[in-house]
């Protein structure tokens, strides 16, 4: 069994963290068996390094190794390149076609991101976990395959499964063995191995000098987060050595390389209302319309009371109401104008209202009273009303309109209008 120095030498991986080297043993110790691996870990660690360790460890070594990005291959497609098809299967399918499983036989296949996998195209990978059976698209054939498969993922496979998207018995299937590789942040005394790395990497590729980080940029980079993990480095590297003539990089240069955490991302906006916010919104709307009911059905009850009746005590109800409703002061007059609002029964007995302002220094009310046996005009009792105010009262209008309730102005508005 080689050690974990010599497997880091020959697959040229950097750093002497303590779970970046046990995540190396474990991926030594279950290469000569066919058990199923999963590897996780952020995205950027280095995570198809492990399959090929396993790989070329493996009796299975001088067989085919294929790494398939599930992640990159669009949902429609993904089951004809795993599995294969067969000609005329689907628009497009000019010839039958051999699947990755089916090339790889012998071999190992590698499935990096597989939590991107469609739940379809999950069952089939579970039939060739447990059985080494497939079909391809198209075909009713069973064929057997023989191969050892690796998958990685950067999900969260415990939140997807509890969201329906990945399919617990697969996951199982797939995590006989876990490895897991820790980000870079968790891995401090690799970070300026890992960059001088990179950079004597890039001075030989763009022959030029490498360049040096002093001792203040040295703290910088090991206390940056490094979201993106080694691949984030890399870049990093790449960029100072392309762009910098001066070869000894400063913490002020350093820092102008590295994104500040949170600047570089997307805002959240939240586009969607909870289910709470509708419900206390809908309540708060019952309620208005439950008041605005209540006190239509309360002003319709006192005009026609004032109708029938045509007393002072309703005539001060009436007010008193009025204040109630619209906030009016005890020495507020308030005109009665020009029916402006209708009330329409509806099938399901709720009832509307509308107000309409005007630009006037009086405020207008106006109600049509609707009841299930009998329809009353409003405008022929206000003219009975305003007749009998004006007999009683010998003609005299301001004694009319005191009696009525209403100013003297909108009394003689009214006599005009009605031609009395």
């Amino acid at each position: 069994m080689e050690s974990v120095q010599n497997i880091k030498q020959r697959f040229e991986i950097i750093g002497n963290d303590p779970k970046l080297n046990r995540a190396i043993e474990k991926a030594i110790q279950v290469a000569p068996t066919d058990i199923s691996v999963l590897v996780t870990g952020e995205s950027g660690v280095g995570k198809e390094s492990i399959p090929k360790i396993i790989h070329s460890l493996s009796h299975r070594k001088h067989g085919k190794y294929i790494a398939v990005n599930c992640g990159a291959i669009p949902e429609g497609t993904i089951d004809s390149e795993l599995f294969g098809h067969e000609k005329g299967s689907f628009t497009g399918a000019t010839g039958a076609r051999d699947g990755y499983f089916e090339v790889a036989d012998g071999g190992t296949i590698f499935l990096d991101e597989v939590g991107e996998l469609p739940l379809t195209t999950q069952v089939r990978l579970l039939r060739v976990l447990e059985n080494g059976e497939f079909i391809k698209v198209g075909s009713s054939q069973v064929q057997k395959t023989n191969v050892r498969i690796v998958a990685a993922t950067n999900v969260n496979m415990f939140d997807a499964i509890e969201k329906g998207k990945f399919r617990e018995d697969l996951y199982y299937r797939l995590s006989t063995v876990d490895i897991n590789l820790p980000p870079l942040r968790e891995r401090k005394d690799d970070i300026h191995l890992l960059f001088r790395k990179f950079a004597a990497d890039f001075s030989q590729k763009y022959k030029m000098p490498p360049i040096k980080l002093d001792d203040n940029a040295v703290d910088l980079l090991l206390k940056y987060r490094w979201s993106g993990n080694i691949r984030q480095l890399r870049n990093i590297a790449e960029q100072i050595s392309v762009l910098e003539t001066n070869r000894n990089i400063s913490h002020q240069t350093l820092l102008g390389y590295l994104p500040q955490e949170g600047s570089n991302l997307p805002a959240v906006i939240k586009d969607k209302k909870s289910e709470s916010d509708f419900s206390t919104e809908r309540e708060i709307l019952y309620k208005v319309l439950f008041d605005m009911k209540s006190d239509l059905n309360d002003l319709k009850k006192l005009t026609l009371e004032l109708m029938q009746n045509g007393g002072a005590k309703v005539q001060e109800a009436n007010k008193n109401l009025i204040q109630k409703i619209y906030g009016q002061k005890e020495d507020t007059e308030i005109d009665f104008e020009e029916p402006r609002m209708s009330v329409i029964p509806s099938q399901n007995n709720q009832e509307q209202e509308e107000f309409e302002d005007e630009d006037d220094d009086q405020n207008y009310l106006f109600a049509e009273a609707v009841e299930e046996e009998e329809t009353l005009r409003l405008d022929a009792k206000e003219i009975e009303l305003i007749k009998k105010a004006l007999d009683r009262n010998k003609g005299k209008r301001k004694a009319a309109a005191d009696e009525l309730g209403i100013s003297e102005r909108t009394l003689y508005r009214k006599i005009k209008q009605f031609d009395l």
